[in-house]
């Protein structure tokens, strides 16, 4: 919003009606530490205010002047500008939720196709209207899973995004659910030896897994099948999907990801897409809203919501979620973006992905001290070991417009010296031969 119209008085008015004297007081129940500090707003002109703004926007670095190996969830692809364009006109931005749905022909057409395109991508034969990010739907899965099995303990892995992670655990604490998380081995693939012998409801495994290693996905589905439960096939790397195997074929009962890399910049981190999809006999057990394709009055094609099963259109018992809304928006950018790619566009992203992942990691691994923490085969990321911690070498790429990579310290206290890299395909040879350079000048100087 560029102008907020409100006076003094304004707030004080509105402050008064509610009961409180003070901004401060409105909000005294919400920790300090939860809040952001008050912002030190010199007292300057419009036009001096406007310049000062402008200063301080100067000072992020963005993937405009920035080299970028981040991944870990969110990532820096290639986006056509008629994914802009298209989603940014004003019957598609402007469109809200459908409630009263069948007037809504267009929006209700757009999710259908999203649908469509998440079970050709999944190989699963429905997929849901969307759900908030990947950390979202991975959980709800879990859920799905523990409703439909009836059983009480959910074991997942601990090569999941951290972020799922503790979303996962945030949803399920007060109820009562026992989770059991599983270790990786040296090749940074889950250990699915330490299955717990008890009957499980569900599986919850990430392939790629958070240090990009591919995952044994047959193997996991037929173990936790033995044992009665569900197989959870999470992502954070949608473009994976253009390479790997779908995960229907792969035994897989629910998948869950994370669909930003469909058309999504990474802006500050967000807004994600939650791509959510399961097998037929499922379906009543699903999250969210699901849009169907039927025949008028007239017989002519048209959309419909076929199932609500959230809590605002049904009994409360009888809802499988309290999740209010999709992202609609982000879910058609995600359409165009696929529509635009094709089935062999999106393959050759998945394939330049994995080439250039690798390219690097060849590079780097001739570094003396240098090495990749894990065996197992990858896709676009991977995890790398330095001789120390890994800051110095961080703020040495940033000082040469590198965004480095993300340590893994803060999630995983035992890797203080690896950190997370990830390529996509916006990654030149000569940008990947840089880095490597620069890697190997800093060890260098290290010694």
């Amino acid at each position: 919003m560029h102008f907020l119209p409100l006076t003094d008085s304004d707030r004080k008015e509105m402050l008064s009606f509610l009961g409180f004297d003070s901004i401060d007081h409105l909000f005294s129940d919400i920790p300090r530490e939860a809040k952001s500090p008050p912002l030190d707003i010199p007292s300057l002109s419009e036009p001096q205010l406007d310049g000062h703004f402008k200063d301080l926007g100067k000072k992020n670095r963005h993937l405009g002047e920035m080299t970028s190996f981040l991944g870990g969830g969110i990532y820096h692809h290639f986006i056509p500008h008629a994914v802009d364009h298209l989603s940014g006109r004003a019957e598609f931005y402007t469109a809200y939720t459908p409630y009263q749905a069948e007037v809504s022909q267009g929006t209700l057409q757009a999710i259908f196709e999203y649908q469509t395109m998440v079970c050709l991508l999944t190989g699963m034969d429905v997929s849901n209207a969307s759900m908030y990010d990947g950390a979202s739907a991975t959980a709800e899965a879990a859920l799905m899973a523990e409703s439909i099995s009836g059983k009480r303990a959910i074991a997942f892995s601990s090569a999941l995004n951290p972020q799922y992670k503790k979303t996962l655990l945030t949803y399920i604490q007060h109820l009562g659910l026992d989770l059991v998380e599983l270790p990786v081995d040296k090749n940074g693939q889950t250990d699915l030896n330490s299955l717990p012998q008890k009957e499980l409801s569900a599986l919850v495994i990430q392939n790629p897994n958070y240090f990009g290693v591919i995952e044994p996905i047959s193997e996991a589905s037929r173990l936790i099948h033995e044992k009665g439960g569900l197989l959870v096939y999470s992502f954070s790397e949608a473009v994976s999907l253009g390479l790997l195997k779908p995960p229907g074929s792969l035994g897989a009962d629910i998948v869950a990801g994370e669909g930003q890399s469909l058309g999504i910049p990474p802006s500050f981190g967000g807004p994600g897409l939650g791509i959510f999809a399961t097998r037929e006999q499922f379906v009543r057990r699903m999250p969210g809203r699901i849009i169907g394709e039927a025949r008028d009055a007239e017989g002519k094609r048209a959309f419909v919501m076929v199932l609500q099963t959230r809590e605002q259109h049904i009994r409360r018992e009888k809802a499988t979620s309290n999740i209010c809304s999709n992202q609609a928006l982000c879910a058609l950018r995600a359409l165009i973006y696929l529509s635009l790619m094709g089935e062999k566009g999106f393959r050759l992203v998945a394939e330049h992905c994995y080439q250039k992942a690798h390219f690097l990691s060849s590079l780097l691994r001739r570094i003396p001290g240098i090495s990749l923490r894990f065996k197992g085969e990858f896709f676009n990321e991977f995890v790398l070991s330095l001789p120390q911690e890994p800051g110095a070498l961080l703020n040495f790429l940033e000082e040469k417009s590198i965004f480095g990579g993300i340590p893994l310290k803060k999630y995983f206290p035992s890797m203080d010296k690896e950190i997370l890299i990830s390529v996509t395909e916006v990654h030149s040879k000569e940008d990947l031969e840089r880095f490597a350079r620069l890697v190997e000048e800093w060890v260098r100087r290290a010694k």
